[in-house]
């Protein structure tokens, strides 16, 4: 049945031969890649005009130059990632770059933050979804967590469908957004220029002088909230089809040239149109409204709008398992996210992104605003590292026109680092959280790789002088009675040697008598020992058992314990019967020198 209900939800498993079939092309790749970064237009433009609402709605003609100045860092970090795409065609993003350039540590710092920032990104995207359902239809906010852990559900099971199946899917609502948001800013500057403007713009000549230059940029690092999801493009190169690094960044020029447009257009129109951020209306909302007035074009936009910022999530499904693959083939993450699923994703880690951006959302109940400056921090510092990795690497190879590529680099990283700062000053409160998650990841990090080198070194042999060795082999048998389970796993046991022994544990005298007359009647050829115990454990006397047969027995021989086990006819039966046999392997698994088989008898069917 659960196999079933698999191949329904994500389909029938596909050959390995099949993974080129998977890669994206551009535009595909495009709608996955950028949904992140190209939903942040919805409320990028919104936080620069929270902060300067501080001073007063004259401060606003500020969110033009402040929405300028984000381009040009969008500018600088799309440089900078078509670079790595170039220079690390393999993907990793900032977590190669900087571990290549800066040292083992700051890459798995680079890479703690990213998957960080990915988990939030599903969390606090279905949220955000959740958010625009909920103001839309009240009667359902009590439902938000459920909604929004049923929408990671939905991408979840998309994405492990496979990436070319979940790109077909998700690209439509994506591509209406962005042709929405250039039809919305289009016929919001005809209206504006023919004088069609309902509200006036704020007099720039009138704009605050007194404001502080701190001020600026703390509505500087907020407008950069639009810039999450940059990185996505070089972390998943090995996605894109072949040439995989030219249509890598081929695709994030075209993501930033869309964003860039939407995010200063939006920025203009809530200029001139004297847009007032507030907590009942997004700006997006308000600009709409003015443009379309409140009818079918109106609740469109709002609708693909709330759609898109519900997808965001899924940049974090193609990035988050990829990184993941990375750090595990570099023994930082558990071997699991190394392997490709039915349908040739990794599936692993598509799968713990969900469970953990589920959790998050259910422990916080869906309200994951708190969590959006660390959000932020874990993006802007894997940019900050980036940058000084690629600084690091034009001074000690020193390409043709490498100055140029160093300048731009530098300029990237110091912007970056002073977001970063502004940040974690202006919200502490909020971010302090980011010097508990990031040292307790990097920590694991590092006990997982170690743990790898010991086991490596442990199973490790020389090939020239270490040979298998014949041993003998001693099989205890664990008996309840006398059944074709037991005289089935006592036939496979004389197979293999002469020296079998069956143990049966009684509670009273009365069914050790009984069982020693039938087992004595029934003559099977193997020595039985029987323990009372006291106490009603079986497991007690047998490990009494077992250590004085491995005391006996010389160090070049076996300890077996074979486990009888009956298989019912179906699944829910076992609940029926007493799973001794489970107890038995949990317990001695942990045992050294001993080797615990199962032996299943299934019933006619």
């Amino acid at each position: 049945m659960a196999s079933k209900v698999k191949r329904l939800l994500i389909g029938k498993p596909m050959k390995s031969t099949e993974l080129e079939g998977e890669k994206l092309g551009r535009l595909k790749a495009l709608a996955i890649l950028s949904s992140d970064a190209l939903s942040s237009v919805a409320y990028g433009t919104e936080q620069i005009l929270i902060v300067l609402l501080a001073v007063g709605t004259v401060a606003f003609w500020y969110s033009i130059p402040i929405s300028i100045a984000v381009l040009a860092l969008l500018l600088i970090l799309v440089s900078s990632y078509r670079q790595t795409i170039f220079a690390y065609p393999t993907g990793g993003g900032a977590y190669i770059v900087a571990k290549n350039n800066l040292g083992v540590s700051t890459g798995l710092l680079a890479g703690g933050s990213l998957l960080i920032d990915y988990i939030l990104t599903v969390a606090v995207s279905s949220s955000a979804g959740t958010d625009a359902i909920t103001s839309a239809f009240p009667a359902l906010h009590n439902d938000k967590v459920l909604i929004a852990i049923l929408m990671i559900t939905f991408l979840t099971i998309m994405n492990l469908r496979g990436i070319t199946e979940s790109a077909s899917v998700l690209a439509i609502p994506i591509y209406l957004f962005v042709i929405a948001i250039f039809i919305l800013i289009l016929l919001g500057v005809v209206k504006y220029m023919t004088g069609g403007a309902v509200a006036a713009a704020p007099d720039m000549e009138a704009a605050s002088t007194n404001i502080s230059l701190f001020l600026l940029l703390k509505a500087f690092s907020s407008g950069c909230s639009a810039l999450t999801g940059v990185e996505a493009m070089s972390n998943a190169v090995p996605n894109f089809r072949e040439p995989s690094e030219k249509n890598a960044a081929a695709t994030l020029a075209m993501m930033g040239g869309i964003l860039g447009v939407m995010f200063l257009g939006i920025s203009l129109l809530a200029y001139w149109y004297g847009v007032v951020p507030n907590g009942k209306e997004t700006v997006v909302s308000q600009i709409a409204g003015s443009v379309f007035g409140r009818g079918m074009v109106y609740y469109l936009i709002q609708g693909v709008t709330a759609l898109i910022l519900f997808l965001a999530a899924n940049t974090a499904y193609a990035a988050f398992p990829l990184l993941a693959y990375m750090l595990a083939k570099d023994k930082f993450m558990p071997r699991m996210f190394l392997v490709r699923g039915d349908r040739l994703g990794f599936s692993n880690g598509i799968i713990i992104l969900g469970v953990l951006s589920a959790l998050l959302v259910l422990i916080f109940g869906g309200d994951t605003s708190s969590l959006i400056p660390l959000y932020a921090i874990g993006v802007f510092i894997p940019f900050t590292l980036s940058q000084l990795g690629m600084m690091i690497r034009w001074m000690k190879l020193k390409p043709p026109g490498w100055s140029w590529k160093f300048a731009v680099n530098t300029v990237g990283m110091l912007t970056t680092l002073m977001i970063t700062m502004i940040f974690l000053i202006t919200k502490f409160s909020q971010v302090w959280m980011v010097f508990i998650f990031l040292p307790t990841v990097m920590y694991i990090f590092h006990k997982i790789h170690k743990h790898y080198l010991i086991t490596a070194d442990e199973l490790r042999i020389d090939i020239h002088t270490e040979k298998p060795k014949a041993k003998g082999n001693t099989i205890i048998v664990p008996v309840a009675g006398i059944t074709r389970v037991v005289m089935h796993s006592l036939s496979y046991a004389k197979s293999m040697t002469d020296h079998v022994v069956a143990v049966y544990v009684g509670f009273n005298d009365e069914d050790i008598k009984l069982m020693e007359k039938k087992w004595a009647e029934w003559d099977p050829g193997v020595r039985l020992i029987v323990h009372r115990s006291s106490y009603r454990s079986v497991i007690r006397p047998l490990v009494k058992f077992v250590d004085t047969v491995e005391w006996k027995q010389s160090e070049n021989d076996h300890v077996t314990i074979l486990i009888p086990q009956f298989i019912p006819r179906h699944w829910w039966e076992n609940i029926l019967h007493n799973q001794t046999s489970i107890m038995l392997r949990a317990y001695f698994i942990n045992r050294k020198d001993v080797v615990i088989t199962t032996v299943p008898y299934h019933f006619q069917q």
